[in-house]
């Protein structure tokens, strides 16, 4: 043993050429990490490998009721947290109208599987008589409800003074809970379908579409049960792969799109049963209102849940469809960055804009304001190398009111960025309809200037006494909560509130039978 032991030895340390050995390992362990990557399923193969494409009328729920004047008196998490960031470029505007993309893959960070939350607990006898209603008798049973919704006199998860009705909106949002079932159509390749961007501009169109994918609370299998229908593409991936540049036509995507339906209408009987009415759309991308004109039902009846919510256009139909909130998400890995502001003792500048020049409103507003006023920071883009306490959010965070100018279209992800910053936002876009409007009051928390006005701006930022901006202020932070993309969804957040506000509008479909 011992003599065979000292040939091994020897052999070892003389015969063996070590170089090779250790290319061939090397070699051996890159072939066997190739083949694991291509066994891995469709979706992560397509994150780590794949390149970047290059080829009717509604009423209100009640003419006295658009969960719409304050009273007198002033659920369930998705089990599948995503690491999420809504942080803001430090040197320049968030606003990138070249699209931000640049052929970036998107990535979902994922956290393992947590508990599942506590249950809301109801009568059983309540819960066993509401799920025994259609979809239909459901809705009407919702409805009533809400038309006859108790005063709500003090509730720590909602402050009353940023709401329209309080009241009407808690009953509601309890009742979206309790009953709403959405379905989610099946069909459709990726990446254009059921494949979530996560970066950039145009993300709130892809984290509400993950969000609604995953949720095991408001999503059903069987369509029969569903209150609601959801078409999940994405306007900014269906610009990925369809849109050829040189053309400069965007009709081949509102082409794409209405076949698409024509055929969910002619494989399924849901579509022909309302004519698309209990259907929704969510398109941040500014192209997601043009993409919808060539299928008349799907222009006219569905919901659409819209950026671009520009009631000029005709496309965009307040009451019936949804303004949604364009939010920026650069780093997955550092969710809620740069979140808050400072105490007005830390506001000097008293309004400020810095952006790219491009849309209507912004050379208008540098014309009159920009070098001309020390009180007003009014500048083209920001160097791409400031100090830290020049860049973008530290100005915002340094304003009193800060300036939302459309762009190319009437809406901007800076008045959701002011929002983070705790900055007044000063909405400068004539005919848009600003997100969440079913609900919020958003007099009580921003200021509306007129595109005409730009001239008097200062003037009429000087002319709101201290007493309301304070409390504006104060609504901004309230406001927070309600426009966030948690790592996992909770109670009242983005995706709960915009999900809300597309309950609502097909509440406002129902009519209640009166009572003889």
């Amino acid at each position: 043993m011992n003599k065979l032991l000292r040939v091994i030895l020897v052999f070892l340390m003389f015969r063996l050429d070590w170089r090779k050995f250790f290319f061939a390992g090397a070699v051996i362990t890159l072939v066997v990490v190739v083949i694991q990557i291509h066994s891995l399923p469709n979706l992560l193969t397509v994150w780590m490998l794949s390149p970047a494409a290059t080829f009717s009328s509604y009423e209100p729920l009640n003419s006295t009721m658009h969960l719409g004047e304050n009273p007198s008196s002033g659920m369930v998490q998705q089990f599948e947290p995503i690491l999420v960031s809504l942080s803001i470029a430090k040197n320049k505007s968030a606003e990138v109208k070249q699209d931000d993309e640049k052929n970036d893959v998107p990535r979902a960070v994922v956290t393992p599987l947590g508990p599942p939350p506590p249950s809301r607990t109801l009568p059983t006898r309540l819960l066993k008589d509401i799920r025994s209603l259609n979809p239909e008798e459901a809705l009407v049973y919702a409805k009533k409800e809400i038309l006859n919704a108790s005063n709500v006199a003090d509730d720590p998860d909602l402050y009353a003074p940023l709401f329209r009705n309080v009241s009407a909106f808690k009953r509601s949002y309890e009742l979206m809970e309790l009953i709403l079932k959405v379905y989610i159509y099946k069909d459709g390749r990726r990446p254009i379908f059921h494949f979530p961007y996560l970066r950039g501009i145009y993300s709130s169109e892809g984290w509400f579409m993950k969000f609604m994918k995953e949720s095991e609370q408001f999503v059903t299998t069987d369509p029969e049960k569903a209150h609601l229908f959801y078409l999940p593409y994405s306007v900014r991936q269906m610009k990925r792969v369809l849109y050829v540049p040189e053309a400069r036509n965007i009709k081949p995507l509102a082409i794409f799109l209405r076949d698409y339906v024509n055929m969910l209408a002619t494989k399924y009987p849901f579509w022909n049963r309302t004519h698309g009415s209990d259907h929704f759309l969510v398109a941040c991308h500014d192209w997601g209102s043009y993409t919808v004109t060539e299928h008349k039902e799907l222009s006219t009846n569905t919901i659409k849940v819209l950026c671009n919510a520009d009631v000029s256009e005709k496309i965009f139909v307040a009451g019936k469809d949804v303004s949604l909130a364009q939010t920026t998400i650069r780093h997955p890995r550092r969710p809620l960055h740069g979140l808050g502001g400072r105490r007005v003792s830390q506001r000097p500048i008293l309004a400020f804009f810095a952006g790219k020049m491009h849309g209507r409103v912004r050379p208008k507003l540098l014309k009159y304001w920009r070098g001309k006023d020390k009180d007003m920071w009014i500048s083209g883009p920001l160097p791409s190398k400031v100090p830290r306490k020049m860049s973008y959010a530290q100005q915002m965070k340094s304003s009193k009111y800060c300036i939302c100018p459309m762009g190319y279209e009437v809406n901007s992800p800076r008045i959701v960025e002011a929002i983070y910053f705790e900055c007044v936002p000063v909405i400068i876009a004539d005919n848009f309809v600003p997100p969440l409007n079913e609900v919020l009051d958003w007099d009580a928390l921003s200021v509306t200037v007129a595109e005409q006005d730009i001239p008097k701006l200062k003037e009429i930022l000087l002319a709101i006494p201290m007493k309301r901006y304070l409390t504006m202020k104060n609504n901004v932070k309230m406001v927070q909560k309600h426009f966030l993309w948690n790592p996992s969804p909770i109670r009242y957040d983005l995706f709960h509130m915009v999900l809300h506000s597309i309950w609502y509008s097909r509440l406002s479909q129902i009519e209640v039978p009166q009572s003889s």
